[in-house]
């Protein structure tokens, strides 16, 4: 929230900051009648938002896998649905997804399931949008060095390892992340629907 206002005030007149709760339909309907009414078209969504709790398997209630699943994926599906009607043509929407899938990490299986519950929405919505040469894509990042990452998870030993599984071994920045968005949602990547892009330096390789 600090982030987006602080660029709001940035840009000026470029950028509109609206805080919105992602598992709030009715938020999300008057957020993107609000962006439509003032931009008559949407020619690039971007769904990120998401939470990565560490929580054992069997500590996880039904609550916790609900409020997930809510921020997490309906979010995504939501925001999507509500856009569609004000997609340019040409447009482009990006769904982060997460490495994760891949490596299902401990404490975080409601994560994962969100994750891969994006890949699955965004190949459909690829299919179901492409006819109005609407591009749907994923970014599965690896482990991107953001200030809470390294705040709360990213050790010196979690350092080392990553350096020795990716091919690359420098660590994931997130300005990185955003350069592969940034193509996505040009012209450049006209061509390239329906796709999960990771941004791991190769650690999925590994």
């Amino acid at each position: 929230e600090t982030g987006g206002k602080r660029l709001a005030k940035r840009l000026a007149k470029r950028v509109d900051f609206t805080k919105v709760n992602l598992s709030r339909e009715l938020e999300i309907k008057r957020w993107i009648a609000k962006v439509a009414k003032r931009h008559s078209s949407i020619d690039v969504l971007v769904n990120n938002a998401a939470r990565d709790p560490r929580i054992k398997f069997e500590d996880v209630s039904a609550k916790d896998w609900d409020d997930l699943f809510a921020g997490n994926l309906r979010g995504y599906f939501l925001t999507c649905r509500e856009a569609s009607p004000h997609l340019a043509k040409g447009a482009s929407v990006i769904n982060f997804s997460s490495i994760t899938r891949f490596n299902g990490p401990e404490e975080m299986s409601t994560y994962v399931a969100t994750k891969a519950g994006a890949i699955g929405l965004s190949r459909s919505l690829a299919r179901e949008l492409g006819p109005r040469r609407i591009r749907v894509n994923t970014i599965s990042p690896g482990w991107i060095m953001t200030d809470r990452q390294l705040d709360e998870h990213v050790t010196p030993a979690i350092k080392r390892e990553l350096r020795k599984i990716q091919c690359i071994p420098e660590l994931n920045q997130p300005d990185e992340v955003a350069d592969v968005a940034l193509f996505l949602a040009s012209d450049a990547s006209r061509a390239v629907t329906g796709q999960d892009i990771l941004v791991d330096r190769g650690w999925r390789h590994g």
